[in-house]
C-alpha cells in the first residue's frame, strides 16, 4: 500500500500525507462530495474531479496489485518462477506488462506448439534457440526424435514442429511484444475500406489511412461502428520487415548457427501469431482511449446541463410537440405542481392551429402563464411558430426551446407512472419539458444520464464505466446545489452523498407521514437511516422551515458550535445571521487573524472560509451565480439565414471535432474546431460548455441536408 501512496502522490502533484487520508476516507465509506466538502484539512482542499480521479487510479493500482499477486502465484505453483521474472512482475506499470509477462505460463487451448511438445519436440526446438549447433548436429538429434506413434515420422516434421514451439516462444516474449507495440504506436496507421458499394454515413472512411499516433477518438469510435454495421473493412498497418528485424534483434545471438531457421521460425511466428494479435492489442486500446474520451466528453457536457440556471417562482406551460397524436400540454405551477393538461393539434390545418391559439391563450390568462418550454423534437418547429402568433397578444409572456432528449424514456418508467398515475404517457412528457426549465437538476436526475442526449458515441461505450462516470457527474451537481428535504422527489434525494433509493424513499415516507422536515436531527428517526449515513447527507440537505438558519447552508451540523464560537467572538448570534447583519464579519475575522480564529473554534481555516460563505448567504442557490437562459419571443427560419449574418447562440453539445450551437431556427450549426478559437485548442472543451451564450458568424448554409455551418472566432470582426 506504501508504494501505491508514492505513485498516486507522484502522478497527482499531491503531498502522501494527503493521498494517505483520501484513501482512509474512502476506506472507511466516505463519499466524494462529502470528503471534497468536509473534510478539506484533511486533503488540501482537493476538488470532487481530483478525488474522483484519485479513486480511479487507486482502484485501478490495487487491481493491479492483485494481479501481479496471482500471477506470481500461478507461476510459482508451475515452479517456473525465477527470482528475476518475480522482479519483473513487481516492476511492471501496467496490467499489459503483467499479461505480457504471464503469457509464456498461461493455460492454452491446443495450438501447433503444443501439440509439438506433446510429441516431445521441446528439446529440438531448445537447441536450435540456443544457436550453438550446425545443421547437422540438428538432424542428427532430429533423427532421434523420429516416432510415428507420436506422429513425427520425419526430420522435417520433426524441424517443422520445432518451428512452432519457435514461433509461439516468440509471439510469447514480452519484451518483443513491448518493442512492437512501441512501434506500432509509433509508425503504425489504421486503414479502412469499403466492404460493399453502397453510400452511407462512413463514407468518409471508404478510403482512409490515419497514423495511430494521430488518429482522433471520434474517428477510431465512427470506425468501430462502422465496421460492426458492415461497411467498413478495418485493418492495422506496420511496416512488416521493420517488425522483423525487431524481432530478430531480440532473438538472434552473434554468429549465430541457426540465423536462416529462426528468420524463418519468425515470419512464421509474426504473420500467423504476433500480426493479428498485436493488432487486436493495438485497437483494443486505442478503443479504450477513445471511449475514455468519449465519457469523459459527455461528462463535461452533462455537468454544465444539470447546472442550467432554473427558473424558479414562474408559472410554466410545458409543450409536447408532436403530428399524429397533437401537441401535448401541461400547466405547472411555481413550484412544480401540475395545475391542468391537455391536447392540441397546431399541425393539422390553419383552422385547428388557430382554435389551439385560443385555447392556449385561455390557459395562459386563467393561471397567468408567464414562461413557455417547448421541446425540441418532431414538429417542434410548427409549434414554435405557433407560440410565436399565440405571445403577441400574450403580453410578458416568452419562450425557449428546451432539450427534451430522454423525456420520452422517463414518461414510459415507473417512476413517471408512480409520480403521475392519472396521465397517460405523452401528458407526462410535456409536464417534464415544464419541469426542465423550471429547476432543469431536479428533473433531468429522474432520467438515466446517458439518455441526455449530450455525448457521441454513447451507446458503443462500456456501459458500466460510462454509468459510473455520468452518474458521479449527477452526484457532485446535486450536492453541490444542496437538495430541499421538504419538495425533493426520491430521485432527487437518492443522489445526495449518503442515501439510497431505500433511504430516499423512507425520507419521503417519513415527510408524507409527520409533516415537513423542520430540523435536520429528524433524519436520525428516519428508519435504516444510522448516524453514517446522516453524517454524510446532512450538510447537503437543506431544511428552510428551521427555527436553526444553519440548517438552510451548507454548514454541516457537525460545525454548528464552530459557528457559535465564530459568531461569539465578536457578539453576534445566529439572529443577526437570520436577518443578514454579518456584512462585516469577513473583514472582522480577517482582523482578528484567520488561522487563530479557526484554531479557537476548533476547525481549519478551509472550513472557516466555507462556513463565512454560507453565513453571508443562507439557503443560496449557486447556479443563480450562473447567466440566466435567454428566452424568445420571435423566431427565425432556415431561410432567413445569409451567409456574414452574426446571431447569439446557446451551446447545446461539445464533441471532440467542434459544438453545436442552437442559433433559434430548430436546426443547430455546428461550430468547427477551427472556427471557435484564434489560438489553437487540442479540444472545444478548453473554451467551451453546454449552455454557454455564444456570438457566431453564419459561414455555409446547405438547406438540403439542413446543415448550418458557424464561427465564433470570426464574430465581432
Amino acid at each position: 500500500m506504501e508504494n501505491i501512496i508514492k505513485q498516486l502522490a507522484a502522478e497527482l502533484g499531491k503531498p502522501e500525507k494527503h493521498i494517505e487520508n483520501v484513501v482512509q476516507l474512502l476506506d472507511e465509506g466516505n463519499t466524494i462530495p462529502f470528503i471534497a466538502r468536509y473534510r478539506k484539512e484533511l486533503h488540501g482542499a482537493m476538488d470532487d474531479t481530483s478525488l474522483r480521479t484519485l479513486e480511479e487510479r487507486l482502484k485501478y493500482l490495487r487491481n493491479l496489485q492483485e494481479r501481479k499477486e496471482e500471477v506470481i502465484r500461478s507461476i510459482e505453483n508451475q515452479e517456473k518462477l525465477t527470482p528475476e521474472l518475480a522482479e519483473a512482475i513487481e516492476k511492471a506499470v501496467t496490467l499489459s506488462e503483467v499479461e505480457d509477462l504471464y503469457r509464456p505460463y498461461k493455460a492454452k487451448r491446443r495450438t501447433r506448439a503444443t501439440m509439438a511438445k506433446e510429441k516431445g519436440l521441446e528439446p529440438l526446438a531448445d537447441m536450435i534457440f540456443a544457436q550453438d549447433s550446425d545443421s547437422e548436429e540438428i538432424k542428427t538429434f532430429a533423427e532421434t526424435l523420429i516416432d510415428p506413434e507420436k506422429g513425427v515420422n520425419s526430420i522435417e516434421e520433426a524441424l517443422a514442429g520445432a518451428s512452432d514451439i519457435i514461433a509461439e516462444m516468440i509471439s510469447d516474449s514480452a519484451e518483443i511484444r513491448k518493442d512492437l507495440r512501441n512501434t506500432m504506436q509509433k509508425k503504425g496507421s489504421v486503414s479502412t475500406e469499403a466492404a460493399k458499394d453502397e453510400d452511407s454515413v462512413y463514407s468518409m472512411y471508404y478510403d482512409f489511412d490515419q497514423s495511430i499516433a494521430k488518429i482522433s477518438g471520434h474517428q477510431i469510435l465512427a470506425i468501430n461502428r462502422g465496421e460492426k454495421e458492415g461497411f467498413l473493412k478495418v485493418s492495422v498497418n506496420i511496416d512488416r520487415d521493420t517488425a522483423l528485424e525487431i524481432i530478430a534483434g531480440r532473438i538472434l545471438k552473434k554468429g549465430s548457427k541457426t540465423e536462416a531457421f529462426l528468420r524463418a521460425a519468425a515470419e512464421d511466428g509474426y504473420d500467423r501469431l504476433l500480426a493479428p494479435s498485436m493488432a487486436n492489442e493495438i485497437r483494443s486500446a486505442l478503443t479504450e482511449t477513445a471511449s475514455e474520451g468519449a465519457i469523459k466528453n459527455f461528462a463535461l457536457n452533462l455537468k454544465p446541463l444539470l447546472m442550467q440556471p432554473p427558473v424558479k417562482g414562474k408559472v410554466t406551460m410545458g409543450l409536447d410537440p408532436g403530428y399524429r397524436m397533437g401537441c401535448k400540454v401541461a400547466v405547472v405551477d411555481a413550484t412544480g405542481k401540475v395545475l391542468d393538461t391537455t391536447v392540441v393539434y397546431p399541425t393539422y390545418g390553419e383552422k385547428q392551429k388557430n382554435e389551439c391559439i385560443d385555447k392556449l391563450a385561455k390557459m395562459i390568462k386563467k393561471y397567468g402563464v408567464e414562461h413557455i418550454a417547448i421541446g425540441n423534437g418532431t414538429a417542434s418547429r410548427e409549434t414554435e411558430q405557433m407560440t410565436v402568433e399565440l405571445i403577441k397578444n400574450c403580453p410578458g409572456v416568452s419562450y425557449m426551446i428546451v432539450s427534451e432528449a430522454g423525456a420520452s424514456v422517463y414518461s414510459a418508467s415507473k417512476l413517471a407512472a408512480g409520480e403521475f398515475p392519472e396521465f397517460d404517457v405523452n401528458l407526462r412528457s410535456a409536464v417534464s419539458i415544464a419541469r426542465r426549465l423550471q429547476d432543469p437538476l431536479a428533473e433531468l436526475v429522474k432520467i438515466d444520464p446517458k439518455a441526455i442526449g449530450v455525448g457521441q458515441y454513447q451507446h458503443d461505450m462500456p456501459q458500466k464505466r460510462l454509468d459510473e462516470s455520468l452518474n458521479a457527474v449527477v452526484e457532485d451537481c446535486v450536492n453541490a446545489v444542496g437538495v430541499d428535504i421538504n419538495t425533493a422527489s426520491p430521485s432527487l434525494l437518492q443522489r445526495v452523498s449518503g442515501l439510497n433509493a431505500a433511504t430516499a424513499k423512507n425520507v419521503v415516507k417519513y415527510r408524507e407521514e409527520n409533516g415537513a422536515y423542520t430540523a435536520r436531527k429528524q433524519l436520525l428517526k428516519v428508519p435504516k437511516l444510522g448516524p453514517k449515513a446522516f453524517e454524510q447527507c446532512a450538510g447537503f440537505l437543506r431544511v428552510p422551515e428551521s427555527e436553526n438558519v444553519l440548517d438552510n447552508t451548507a454548514v454541516h451540523p457537525e460545525s454548528y458550535d464552530a459557528v457559535k464560537k465564530i459568531l461569539g467572538l465578536f457578539n453576534l448570534t445566529l439572529e443577526d445571521v437570520k436577518e443578514n447583519n454579518i456584512a462585516t464579519l469577513p473583514l472582522m475575522i480577517k482582523t482578528y487573524g484567520e488561522e487563530k480564529a479557526a484554531k479557537e473554534c476548533g476547525i481549519g481555516v478551509p472550513t472557516l472560509n466555507d462556513i463565512l460563505k454560507e453565513l453571508a448567504k443562507p439557503g443560496r442557490d449557486p447556479r443563480e451565480a450562473l447567466p440566466p437562459p435567454v428566452f424568445r419571443t420571435d423566431i427565425l427560419d432556415l431561410k432567413d439565414l445569409k451567409v456574414g449574418m452574426e446571431l447569439t447562440g446557446t451551446v447545446r453539445n461539445v464533441i471532440d471535432f467542434g459544438a453545436f450551437v442552437d442559433i433559434g431556427v430548430h436546426q443547430d450549426g455546428l461550430v468547427h474546431i477551427s472556427e471557435i478559437s484564434d489560438r489553437y485548442i487540442k479540444h472545444p472543451s478548453e473554451v467551451l460548455s453546454v449552455g454557454d451564450d455564444v456570438k457566431v458568424v453564419v459561414i455555409s448554409i446547405d438547406e438540403k441536408k439542413r446543415r448550418i455551418g458557424l464561427s465564433i472566432k470570426q464574430a465581432g470582426k
